[in-house]
């Protein structure tokens, strides 16, 4: 016959079995928040070091004139020394932008593309960061039972958001 186990020794594993659960849930919540956010940064810099870095770059207005299903078009007019005037440069459609309108806007080097500048273009080029904050504060708050630093990621993904479009 097998003599039972002690309590005090199936106590110890549960609780080892526990610490391990949880150590399991912080460390895959942390990685999956940490993913998220690397995806907000990497989704927002797209754009971002074109309006945040303009020092050397061509910078300039746009008159939009045409907008098809993802892009408009119009003649660009120089502003910064060095640039040329352009008869037809590509920005993205967004809400952002409207036909008949015109914006300030930076030169992608090498293209024919150009991205909103000032203000309004660098909140644009945050505005994935907003939502990635806003998506890893649910993640922060359920996985990691961190609800302090959820509502913190949460304010600043919704200050982020709320900005853009007041500013856009």
């Amino acid at each position: 016959m097998i003599p039972a186990m002690p309590a005090a020794t199936a106590t110890r594993s549960r609780q080892a079995s526990d610490a391990a659960l949880r150590f399991g849930r912080v460390a895959t919540m942390g990685a999956v928040t940490a993913l998220i956010l690397i995806a907000g940064v990497w989704a927002s810099w797209r754009t971002a070091p074109y309006v945040l870095l303009t020092k050397g770059r061509e910078q300039g207005t746009i008159a939009v004139t045409r907008c098809d299903s993802g892009t408009c078009s119009g003649p660009y007019t120089p502003v910064s020394t060095g640039s040329k005037p352009r008869d037809q440069v590509v920005i993205d459609h967004t809400v952002a932008v409207r036909k008949g309108q015109t914006y300030s806007v930076v030169v992608k080097p090498g293209t024919d593309e150009v991205v909103r500048s000032g203000p309004a273009g660098i909140l644009y080029a945050w505005a994935p960061l907003g939502g990635a904050l806003l998506l890893a504060s649910v993640v922060v708050a359920g996985g990691l039972r961190r609800t302090r630093a959820a509502w913190v990621l949460a304010g600043s993904g919704f200050a982020l958001l709320a900005v853009v479009f007041v500013a856009l």
